[in-house]
């Protein structure tokens, strides 16, 4: 052996060993859990199924209204944010409740509750019935939410998730989009076949989640949620839709003031209760994370533009262009169809760039087409020369945000916290629908025929402001990874990385 080769060995043996090679854990899904597509698959159509009933109440506003007589747009509202109050009130509590009693439990219970309350709404006699109805289908619909992707995540790989996510929060974003041209179609026969539809949809989920769904629950059994702090929430987002609503109606005067009052002092009380009980509604300690408050607070206020903008656009095409409501429904087609196509990118556009910037060019990209709507489109139609390319414009906008903000708000979430969390962010995006609506009625007023353009505009100026503050909150967002995040789920994307 040469001088060099003994050298070279003996630098070799006094080397410290390299470390040894990565390899991930294995990933076991829940017991009792089914091939993970049809998991997917049953959870997916329920989400479709009780967000499209956020939504597809909007084409058949004029119908409920003609066929209720006596009843005003601002009656008609109720029908709307009795679902969207009491869907965002309830959202958390069935995250919690969902992980104690188990999420496949919440989930069922939630689809019965969601198929009866279909049923009852689609025999109403009266506008009363209704909306008491709609209560208990947004009732259902807020079980079904959270322990939907609570169910979801842990039967899917780490490394498939963000898509899965991405998949999940387009077909919900369809869900809503398409309320307005599936509605117009079924409303052509009757407004009751928008709610007879759900029954067979529900029983097909109920008994595809008997055969696949796991049951999971939080091993550490928390305490049972806060029924009092809800009520309390339902109270004060009640008296600020109310407020709004009724503005014009009671000239603005003592009567809203004390609404929009007493709506502070009850949402002080939900804060206080919230940060005593042992199981609140809203974990304090969640929203003081700066990317999900950021995230929650965009979903709110782009909610509110969309949801405001949905029932506008009906109101516009049927009132002002007088088209039918099927003719309506299907104008209102290709949104839903953009934003179907660009929502399944932003799912893996955000896990690269964050979602918010994702989010963001979103919210900018939907207050650019309400500009082209507020600049171009007058009393005269004219849908394929100017409505049509900013809807599609808006549509593309809502397919990059809304699986933004699902995204940006799991980045922050412990993994047993998942479901509650969902909730939460998913509550403020209800809360958001609710005062779109209301805010809707309070601008528009009751326009005459002369005015009805500039009402339109004014609306249409509050959903671009409401979406550039969406944007704005969006852009602070980091970018997966950061700080911010919950070190649990930095783990697991280095896990994914490397794997």
């Amino acid at each position: 052996m040469t001088n060099l080769e003994r050298r070279a060995a003996a630098a070799g043996a006094s080397a410290s060993p390299g470390p040894p090679p990565f390899t991930p854990p294995p990933f076991n899904p829940p017991q009792g859990a089914g091939d993970p597509r049809a998991v997917f698959a049953v959870l997916a159509l329920a989400v479709f199924v009780s967000t499209l009933d956020v939504f597809i109440v909007n084409i058949a506003v004029p119908a409920i209204q003609a066929d209720f007589t006596d009843s005003t747009v601002a009656g008609v509202s109720w029908v709307l944010n009795a679902y969207a109050i009491v869907f965002a009130a309830l959202l958390v509590p069935a995250g919690k409740l969902g992980d104690v009693v188990g999420r496949r439990r919440v989930f069922i219970a939630g689809l019965f509750a969601f198929g009866l309350g279909s049923a009852l709404c689609a025999a109403s006699p009266s506008l009363g019935f209704l909306i008491a109805a709609r209560i208990l289908q947004g009732a259902g619909a807020a079980a079904i939410t959270p322990a939907s992707l609570g169910l979801l995540l842990p039967s899917i790989p780490p490394r498939s998730r963000a898509a899965a996510i991405g998949v999940w929060s387009a077909l919900g974003a369809v869900g809503a989009a398409s309320g307005p041209s599936l509605g117009g179609l079924l409303t052509q026969v009757s407004w009751h076949w928008i709610f007879i539809v759900n029954v067979p949809l529900t029983a097909i989920v109920l008994a595809g989640a008997y055969r696949v769904l796991p049951e999971i629950r939080d091993p550490a059994r928390p305490p049972l949620p806060d029924g009092l702090g809800t009520l309390v929430l339902i109270a004060a987002v009640s008296l600020a839709t109310l407020g709004l609503v009724q503005g014009h109606a009671w000239n603005w005067d003592a009567r809203v003031i004390g609404c929009f009052a007493a709506a502070v002092v009850l949402a002080a009380v939900f804060a206080a209760r919230s940060r005593r009980h042992r199981a609140p509604v809203l974990e304090l300690s969640i929203v003081r994370v700066p990317a999900f408050a950021l995230s929650a607070l965009s979903a709110a206020l782009f909610s509110a533009a969309f949801s405001a903008m949905l029932l506008a656009n009906v109101l516009f095409l049927t009132g002002t262009w007088h088209y039918s409501i099927l003719r309506a429904g299907l104008a209102l087609t290709p949104g839903p169809v953009a934003a179907a196509v660009c929502a399944p990118f932003a799912g893996r556009l955000a896990q690269r760039v964050g979602p918010g910037l994702v989010g963001g060019a979103g919210a900018l990209l939907f207050g650019i087409g309400s500009v082209m709507w507020v600049a171009f489109i007058g009393a005269e139609p004219a849908y394929w020369s100017l409505f049509f390319p900013a809807m599609l414009v808006g549509g593309g906008g809502v397919g990059l945000a809304l699986p933004a903000f699902t995204i940006a708000a799991t980045a922050t979430l412990a993994p047993q916290t998942l479901a509650t969390g969902i909730g939460a962010q998913t509550m403020f995006r209800q809360i958001g629908s609710a005062l779109g609506v209301a805010a809707f009625v309070a601008v528009f007023g009751t326009p005459t025929a002369a005015t009805v353009i500039g009402a339109h505009d004014d609306v249409r100026w509050f959903m671009i402001a409401a979406a550039a503050g969406a944007a704005l909150a969006l852009v602070f967002i980091r970018r997966p990874g950061g700080a911010d995040r919950h070190p649990a789920h930095r783990q697991r994307d280095q896990i994914g990385e490397e794997a």
